[in-house]
């Protein structure tokens, strides 16, 4: 706040000699997965991830270096194909010592900065162990409230909670393990599971997919489900997200569509808006962690919104940003949330909103 803004208010031309607050590295590779630390020790720090057709991809740790003004590499690793989705280990107040995150793609796996930038796998997940036949992880979820919890959505219609701890031995000087056991595992939906995300606290859960369909799901009973919305033509849902302030909202996006839908699990199957400004598919949002009505998204037509959603049904963008390409990702920092990341191509930026 007070500071000048990397986007534009809709509509309205920047206003002269205004100071642009836009960082932006680019990577040698295209980028897929990103996203912003989650520790306010270090919030000027992204993970991102190459989408290259062949096994080896990586995932490339950057920060700013506010000396330089820029965005300097600190570490890199190898990751076996693209990841579907980086995140970090939900950890604000850095109240646990090891700095963590996690990558979905083959499998769930966790990883370890440690000294002197050195990435290394903590652990690998699979929870297939029967078979020899590899179900991607299409995305997953970091809970929050309880960084214990992790949800993964599968192209085998499953979603998986698991149980992941970070513990060390008692007397040991070893630094701490990463281990993780399922919680549970679930047929969510009738065909492919697109994403997954946790409400605030640590019981409800939503799922989305190529059935079309929002799913609520709650760990005290899963016996059942509640349907949230379905699509009527069963148009598949790729991308869902939890409103981190009030947990009646949730947001959705079909497949090659340029349209946000809000939808209130109080009210299910008709959306309480639709955000219409985009002119191309969509391909990202993310809902504001400190702004019950504050939400982004990004999509195939270079633009990145924000918008309030306070004044639903009828909802406009209050910021707008022009990319050089398309743009695939976009994050809202928690660590710093006066900061939106978004990936196009080989460039990552960050624009201070």
């Amino acid at each position: 706040g007070g500071m000048a803004s990397a986007m534009d208010a809709d509509g309205a031309g920047a206003a002269e000699g205004k100071r642009k607050e836009i960082y932006a590295y680019k990577a040698p590779w295209p980028i897929y997965g990103m996203n912003w630390s989650h520790k306010k020790s270090k919030p000027m720090r992204l993970a991102i991830g190459s989408f290259v057709e062949e096994y080896t991809n990586k995932i490339r740790v950057i920060e700013l270096d506010h000396e330089k003004g820029q965005f300097e590499q600190v570490s890199q690793v190898d990751h076996p194909y693209p990841t579907t989705k980086i995140m970090w280990l939900p950890d604000l107040d850095d109240k646990i010592d090891a700095d963590l995150f996690a990558t979905t793609g083959d499998y769930l796996r966790v990883w370890k900065i440690g000294e002197h930038g050195h990435t290394s796998m903590e652990c690998l997940l699979n929870n297939n162990k029967s078979s020899d036949f590899c179900a991607p992880l299409t995305s997953f979820d970091w809970n929050k409230t309880d960084p214990n919890l992790i949800g993964t959505s599968s192209i085998d219609t499953t979603v998986t909670i698991w149980d992941v701890t970070a513990s060390k031995a008692i007397g040991e000087v070893k630094p701490t393990a990463v281990t993780g056991e399922v919680r549970t595992q679930l047929i969510a939906h009738d065909q492919e599971v697109y994403d997954i995300a946790w409400a605030k606290g640590v019981n409800l859960f939503s799922s989305v997919g190529a059935d079309g369909s929002v799913r609520m799901f709650d760990l005290r009973n899963l016996e059942h489900s509640n349907i949230i919305y379905e699509d009527d033509d069963n148009t598949p849902l790729l991308r869902l997200a939890w409103n981190q302030q009030d947990s009646n909202y949730l947001a959705t996006m079909k497949m090659d569509s340029s349209s946000v839908f809000i939808l209130d699990i109080r009210v299910p199957m008709e959306p309480v808006a639709v955000l219409e400004r985009h002119e191309a598919p969509v391909n990202g949002l993310a809902w504001a962690p400190h702004s019950s009505n504050h939400m982004c998204t990004a999509g195939d037509d270079q633009k990145a919104f924000i918008w309030d959603i306070s004044s639903m049904p009828a909802v406009e963008p209050i910021l707008a940003y022009d990319a050089a390409g398309p743009i695939n990702q976009i994050n809202w920092s928690s660590a710093d949330t006066d900061w939106v990341a978004i990936a196009h191509d080989h460039t990552v930026e960050a624009l201070r909103v």
